[in-house]
């Protein structure tokens, strides 16, 4: 399975090469791809509100291709900047909380879908998404790289946007209320690990310390030990 998803990250780059190749001769500074990109990313999220999701999922998996040129063109162009890391982690938050929650809209708002429990796994999917985020964010600050768990940001964005674009509300939406339990369970189960994760990378283990030399016989001297040094 990492081989095949190592395989289409592979393609997927070189079929963009040719538009980051024009960046870079143009120079772009990466902050404004990320800004472009995040307002796409909200723009899907407004029409997955409105209860158009197989053009939302359309739109937000064309433009997922902003996430990849920042980081490419700010390496290739040497302006890879500590803010910039900060602006495209930050606007990152942005993205995934506008998408879940234009979900939220839709599932609180469309007449024909209404439902109360689908509101609550989207809250639901915001908390763990936020989680995942913040766990390994938090862990980084500790000098913890904690990149484990089933879900990372990248496999998000492709369950929120290809299933949609695809099949929409097909088979009466059941494939959309799946993908959305699926993240939402994936995201928490991944939260955890990466607690569990930090637990084991921070506890200290102390070593059992060493038996007491049993204690002289009455009657018996005791040993003379040499005094150390002070």
């Amino acid at each position: 399975m990492l081989k095949l998803w190592d395989s289409i990250q592979a393609a997927y780059l070189r079929i963009i090469e040719p538009v980051v190749a024009y960046l870079v001769r143009r120079r772009v500074n990466p902050n404004v791809i990320t800004t472009i990109g995040t307002a796409c990313t909200i723009a899907a999220a407004v029409i997955y509100g409105a209860g158009h999701i197989s053009i939302a999922g359309w739109v937000l998996g064309l433009t997922a291709i902003f996430d990849v040129l920042d980081g490419l063109v700010a390496r290739r162009t040497g302006q890879e900047t500590t803010f910039g890391a900060f602006y495209d982690s930050t606007l990152d938050r942005i993205s995934d909380g506008a998408v879940l929650a234009g979900l939220t809209v839709f599932y609180s708002t469309d007449s024909a879908r209404h439902s109360v429990p689908m509101v609550g796994v989207c809250l639901g999917a915001i908390i763990g998404t936020f989680l995942t985020s913040y766990t390994r964010a938090r862990a980084q600050a500790l000098g913890i790289d904690a990149k484990v768990g089933l879900i990372q940001r990248a496999e998000r964005v492709v369950l929120l946007s290809a299933p949609q674009a695809f099949f929409g509300l097909a088979f009466d939406g059941l494939v959309l209320k799946a993908i959305v339990i699926l993240l939402a369970v994936t995201s928490w189960v991944t939260a955890v690990q990466r607690i569990a994760f930090v637990h084991r990378a921070t506890t200290v283990r102390v070593p059992a310390r060493p038996a007491s030399p049993p204690h002289p016989a009455e009657g018996t001297p005791a040993p003379v030990h040499a005094r150390s040094p002070r």
